[in-house]
């Protein structure tokens, strides 16, 4: 019999239907429900960004949404453009003609539009993102709003990766195709006058005219696992002329200033628990004697409690990664509940802050970047 599609309104269903997919494999899948592989058309995951069978991902669905009458078999309906692909496309979902992902063409509008966004947000001027998608799609052959959407998150996954900045608005989402990647490191050894413009806005001192205090601490992000990539040849290292010195001193003072906003964040949050004479024992400790004890500030949980304050502070986002010491890794292992990390994000725009306390190595994904080289080496 034949089953109106119409009946399928569930954007949930489709991702229960998607999650499925990614849990058992493609071979499962469709040994499960009886479909053969799509000819014309897959579906993306908009999770995982993987492809997998339209029809089949409908047809189990339809027993997500209406699991009395259960999953839909092949025969129940017919699949392709006129049927299954406009009812995942009006359900929030982008659909893919096999064989037809995007070209280089679209690759390169939609990196040259991401980038533009990238320097109007270091350069703190004004757009929308929702304009920039309308704009790019023109350009395209027939990508959704969702489609674009993914892509950028994509670029965003692939300067993430590089250790460069990107769109604040767009959360690194990977499994970018080989073509993407390859797309935008190509750019970026091509605009190194941009990139430059991009990196040196991003670490900008530029210490806020309005410190709000309240509503500024939100959750850390959480640990993800992900898949590291066959590495092939050599790491792509890009080039770039760099006043060290100036840099270094840079950092500092984009460090100094995040540690002046946190002694008056400190002075807000101990005056809101009932303790704001505490604060009158608060100590500057990196200003006073410098960096190497394993924190900057020293504070106070409630009188007779220690709080060990260290400070990473940039103009980033919120899963901007930072560097730590291995001093400080120790130090928050000794001290325990006690040590406190503040991870002051946004600071030129609207400084906001997550905390991450005691022991850290659970916490964080750890990665040696320096190595201290001698000639003598330590045995047991």
């Amino acid at each position: 019999m034949a089953v109106e599609l119409s009946r399928l309104q569930s954007p949930a269903a489709i991702q229960a239907a998607l999650d499925e997919f990614s849990r058992l494999g493609r071979k499962a899948f469709l040994s499960r429900y009886g479909f053969g592989k799509s000819r014309d058309f897959l579906v993306r995951d908009g999770k995982s960004g993987q492809l997998c069978d339209s029809k089949a991902i409908v047809g189990a669905a339809f027993g997500y949404q209406f699991p009395e009458e259960g999953p839909l078999k092949p025969a129940d309906f017919s699949g392709g453009e006129a049927t299954v692909v406009p009812r995942l496309q009006r359900l929030g979902f982008d659909v893919v003609r096999i064989g037809e992902d995007w070209s280089s063409d679209e690759v390169q509008a939609a990196v040259a539009s991401y980038f533009e966004m990238l320097r109007l947000e270091a350069a703190q001027q004004r757009y929308t993102k929702s304009e920039f998608n309308a704009q790019l799609r023109q350009k395209l052959s027939g990508r959704s709003k969702g489609s674009v959407e993914l892509k950028f998150q994509n670029i965003s996954a692939v300067l993430h990766g590089l250790e460069l900045p990107f769109v604040q608005g767009y959360k690194p989402r990977s499994n970018a195709q080989l073509l993407l990647r390859q797309t935008v490191q190509q750019y970026v050894l091509d605009q190194p006058g941009l990139v430059s413009q991009v990196v040196d806005a991003m670490e900008e001192v530029k210490t806020p005219d309005q410190q709000a205090f309240h509503a500024s601490v939100v959750d850390p992000p959480t640990l993800e696992t992900v898949v590291q990539a066959l590495k092939e040849g050599p790491k792509l290292r890009f080039p770039r002329k760099v006043n060290w010195a100036q840099r270094d001193e840079a950092n500092r003072k984009l460090g100094r200033a995040g540690e002046q906003w946190v002694i008056g964040f400190e002075q807000r949050r101990l005056a809101d628990a009932g303790y704001p004479e505490l604060f009158q024992q608060l100590d500057w400790v990196s200003d006073r004697l410098g960096d190497g004890i394993g924190y900057d500030i020293l504070s106070h949980e409630r009188p007779g409690q220690h709080r060990f304050i260290e400070v990473k502070t940039t103009n980033g986002g919120h899963a901007s990664s930072f560097i730590i010491s291995r001093n400080e890794l120790d130090f928050a292992a000794e001290a325990e509940d006690a040590f406190h990390l503040y991870r002051v994000f946004q600071f030129r725009e609207k400084p906001r802050l997550y905390i991450l306390k005691g022991q850290l190595a659970d916490r964080l994904h750890l990665e040696p970047i320096d190595y201290r080289a001698s000639f003598r080496r330590l045995v047991a």
